[in-house]
């Protein structure tokens, strides 16, 4: 007879190998839903995890991309593990993703085309604001009426997808576009164009406030007393309400900070690599943060490592698509077992595998 039993505390050694042991049991599965559609499963994980870094043709490329690509996903990711740590839990995260970007977009556009310095820092403001804003709702209506900040803030994120698909064939579309949805071009905009810090590396603003904000989050936890608040609500909520905590402020500012760094995403993201508000700007890297949040352990090193890692696999995703034809669907199944390997796994953090009767042990 096998069964789990409960530890008498959580296994550090489980906490360190679960998220090695969920990418693998991803590359074994993933393989096999890759045999099934007539690929190689050894060339697809290849193509996936080692080309773009170490093939002659495609790293030149990819490797600048791998910045790119993490930058949001770790910048997000990060805000959202300030509230999961606390049991705050924030499922919409694309949504203030869109909003911070499009509130960030009219800014800049509003301007146009004048040529100033501090057109750039208010689009980053007002980013950071229209994500924090909007997620603001969630954390208002729980800890006034008690909802359920996970259903508000996912259906906020469809609001916030139709108010893309508006202001993208309305309010700002480019008036020189032709009819065609979308805004105008901020890399033809340089006073509001994110541009390369350091040219040919992938490195721009999003990307070193991404950074920053694993520095930041690191110190929060480690080294202030609002950190010891966030981790002692999620350990012991009874214990941190004896310890003064005040649970309804707590939510405020977990729900702000990781709005706030979702919408600095989508302003980076739209005013930089992406180039302009169009209706298939959201690439879903809001949904994909809370994969690297939990792959990362919920702690800011952990997350800097997994978004690198799932920026890995967006780029080499998009590799096997060009070359071996695979649809992208099967590519957002390989990056959503990982959230559910992960989950899995996790179990033997707690419980341990016991073989025999429960009488005989």
């Amino acid at each position: 007879m096998i069964r789990l039993e409960k530890r008498p505390v959580p296994s550090k050694l489980w906490t360190y190998l679960t998220p090695i042991a969920a990418v693998v049991a991803t590359m074994v599965a993933g393989g096999i839903l890759f045999a099934f559609l007539g690929k190689d499963p050894v060339e697809v994980i290849r193509i996936i995890f080692w080309d773009p870094l170490f093939h002659p043709d495609f790293s030149a490329y990819s490797r600048p991309q791998l910045l790119v690509k993490a930058g949001p996903l770790i910048l997000i990711a990060i805000g959202l593990s300030l509230g999961f740590r606390a049991g705050i839990w924030n499922i919409g995260a694309e949504g203030q993703y869109i909003i911070g970007a499009i509130c960030g977009a009219a800014v800049g556009l509003a301007f146009y085309p004048m040529d100033a310095w501090f057109i750039f820092p208010l689009m980053i403001i007002a980013g950071a604001i229209g994500g924090l804003l909007w997620a603001m709702i969630p954390a208002l209506l729980k800890t006034r009426f008690g909802t359920n900040e996970i259903l508000v803030s996912l259906m906020l994120v469809y609001v916030a997808s139709n108010q893309l698909a508006s202001v993208s064939q309305g309010l700002l579309r480019n008036p020189d576009g032709m009819g065609f949805p979308g805004s105008r071009n901020f890399q033809q905009y340089p006073a509001a164009y994110n541009a390369e810090l350091i040219a040919g590396t992938g490195m721009h603003w999003g990307v070193l406030t991404a950074f920053l904000a694993v520095i930041a989050a690191y110190i929060l936890l480690n080294r202030h007393i609002l950190g010891f608040q966030i981790r002692l609500t999620g350990e012991s909520p009874r214990a941190a309400r004896f310890s003064g905590v005040r649970p309804k402020l707590l939510i405020l500012f977990c729900m702000g900070v990781s709005g706030a760094a979702a919408g600095l995403a989508g302003i980076f993201e739209v005013s930089g690599p992406s180039g302009q508000i169009n209706i298939s700007f959201n690439a879903g890297y809001g949904f994909t943060a809370i994969i690297v949040a939990f792959l990362g352990r919920l702690h800011p090193v952990g997350i800097l490592l997994a978004g690198l890692l799932l920026a890995l696999t967006y780029i080499g995703g998009e590799l096997a698509q060009l070359m071996l034809g695979l649809p992208a669907a099967a590519i957002q199944v390989f990056q959503g077992m990982l959230l559910f390997f992960l989950l899995a796994m996790d179990v033997f953090t707690n419980y341990r595998i016991r073989i025999g009767s429960p009488e005989a042990a």
